[in-house]
């Protein structure tokens, strides 16, 4: 019975609708009926004790572990996470029939760890916020109610007495997120480029970074919190479009406690096995609480293709939308014969559907993204982003125009899907992560003539050897004639270097392909280079790039001015 994850929650998340702290364990399935029972009761006590009776308890199983989640004030989230672990302290002793921890000496650390933590003004400004249906955010040491332009904002250190503060000049700013297994990001810089043609500067979050119109305030990973307050704070924004990454969600809540709009693309395998998160279902309830940012008045945009959306769904309260590349789809049909709204792709029509009326936005072959409906994918995404920006109340010359010009450019949508032309070889450029990204880039690539197949293939050291294996198994789809594998230096978490590119070659060799056809790359940048060292004039190589997709463009574009051709040797 070990602590797996202790952490505290800023928003709604899985287990609970505000802020406090999660604690996952893991113990045997059969003793989690009493573990459960022991560490309720437990927590439910120290509670009472510190005078935070009225807040809430939540456990849930998963196959070897149990989470309980604790509501807590706004100013006493590090010491729930302490009364959590405390409280698990307590019922681990119960369970094993030792000697119960000293209650009174862990009440009274408690209590100074909540004297320190205590900030009576945020948590005034935080029940003010929600009682006037405000975002409130508190991060880098900054606090703020509004965003955009209507946002004020206050140094932790000197927050204002409520009698201070303009609430008058505060307001919220539409506010879209975007989740999801695959597509995401997609989803989000197109929605980015509806807004902008509509006249509005859009601040977007992604896995790529964070933009605010066309100033890039930070490149990386910024799919969580962080990522979401920089753009929520910045003045010049006026719609926000969050990607809002699973992880984030479970780490510390939903980055923001209201949204006009939350899209979710679809649900695959992927990140199993994580914060108690051990299959689908899980993962689609995970993406579902995008739901409770939206309250009455808000939109949620699902997948009607996804079986498992469709199903874990009926229970969420928010209004809905649909998308669908079946335009007979019963879940569509449904939806509309209620009033409801959709957007489907129709007889190679993206076309928007409310009720019975039917607004034709633009032919699917006319949406560049969509390598003239070959990249099914992105034909899906399409319908997401129109389905959101419609929600978000744009109309639909303005949604048709988006849809004609994105993608156009490598740069509105830079390392998802971009086909581009060197030395006589083509690259296909794509962030393929998971099985089902995998097989959807391989079937983009298999509608490319091509002489000769090369691919390359990496994976994130936290998922299991399955589906590293599973990850091989989708590129084979392909049938290349090369292979190189390559490791994710930022991604080892936990393995050693040239482990999972190991694997990801014996699958190769078990599915056939000859060992002298595998290549271990090594690094990113070394792999790519592999890569175009295999290549000849007439070779298509798809290339998953995820860690140095900047220097691999650098790469390719100090090709084509050194006028480079596939076969020649590459220059240092």
């Amino acid at each position: 019975m070990t602590i797996l994850d202790s952490r505290r929650l800023t928003g709604p998340g899985l287990m609970l609708d505000g802020p406090g702290a999660v604690l996952d364990v893991r113990l045997e399935d059969s003793d989690s009926e009493r573990a459960i029972a022991a560490w309720q009761g437990a927590a439910r006590r120290l509670l009472v004790a510190v005078g935070w009776q009225d807040q809430h308890v939540a456990a849930r199983t998963f196959p070897g572990g149990a989470s309980l989640a604790l509501t807590a004030p706004i100013d006493g989230l590090y010491a729930a996470t302490e009364l959590n672990e405390r409280a698990w302290g307590a019922a681990t002793a119960e369970l094993r029939g030792e000697k119960a921890p000293d209650f009174q000496a862990a009440i009274a650390s408690l209590l100074d760890e909540i004297a320190t933590e205590r900030n009576p003004i945020l948590a005034e400004l935080w029940r003010e916020a929600m009682s006037r249906g405000l975002t409130f955010l508190s991060g880098e040491d900054l606090v703020s109610v509004g965003s955009g332009a209507g946002a004020l904002i206050w140094q932790i250190g000197a927050l204002p007495d409520l009698t201070q503060v303009d609430w008058a000049s505060a307001y919220d700013i539409p506010t879209a997120m975007v989740t999801g297994s695959n597509g995401k990001t997609t989803v989000v810089r197109l929605l980015g480029a509806m807004v902008e043609t509509a006249g509005r500067t859009p601040g977007i979050t992604s896995t790529d970074g964070v933009a605010v119109g066309a100033t890039l305030l930070e490149e990386g990973d910024f799919a969580g919190p962080s990522g979401a307050r920089m753009v929520l704070r910045h003045v010049e924004t006026q719609t926000a479009i969050l990607e809002t990454a699973r992880g984030g969600i479970l780490r510390r809540g939903l980055p923001a406690d209201r949204a006009d709009v939350a899209v979710i693309t679809n649900i695959a395998d992927d990140h199993l096995g994580e914060f108690g998160v051990e299959s689908l279902t899980d993962l689609a309830d995970t993406k579902l609480v995008v739901a409770k940012a939206l309250g009455r008045a808000g939109t949620l945009v699902l997948n009607a293709d996804d079986p498992l959306l469709v199903e874990r769904s009926r229970a969420v309260p928010a209004r809905l939308s649909w998308f669908s590349t079946n335009p007979a789809s019963p879940v569509v049909a449904k939806h509309l014969e209620s009033g409801g709204t959709a957007v489907v792709a129709d007889t190679g029509m993206i076309v928007l559907v409310q009720g019975d009326r039917r607004t034709p936005l633009v032919s699917v072959v006319e949406v560049p993204i969509t390598y003239r409906g070959a990249a099914k994918h992105n034909v899906a995404n399409a319908l997401a982003a129109a389905a959101a920006g419609n929600a978000l109340g744009m109309g639909a010359e303005t949604l048709a125009s988006a849809l004609r010009r994105f993608g156009h450019d490598l740069d509105d949508n830079p390392g998802r899907t971009n086909l581009i032309e060197r030395g006589g070889a083509r690259i296909l450029l794509d962030f393929a992560h998971n099985p089902h990204g995998m097989s959807a880039l391989v079937g983009v690539a298999r509608t490319l003539p091509a002489e000769r197949r090369l691919i390359l293939v990496g994976q994130a050291g936290d998922r299991n050897d399955e589906a590293i294996r599973a990850l091989a198994r989708a590129a084979w789809e392909l049938q290349p004639d090369h292979v190189v594998v390559k490791d994710m230096e930022t991604y080892l978490r936990g393995r050693s270097p040239g482990e999972v590119p190991a694997i990801l070659a014996d699958e190769f060799s078990r599915l056939g392909l000859p060992n002298e056809a595998i290549t271990q790359g090594g690094p990113e940048i070394a792999a790519v280079r592999r890569a175009l060292e295999w290549a000849r004039p007439g070779d298509l190589l798809v290339l998953a790039v995820h860690e140095d997709r900047r220097a691999v463009v650098e790469l390719l574009d100090r090709l084509e001015a050194g006028g480079w051709r596939a076969g020649d040797p590459l220059p240092h």
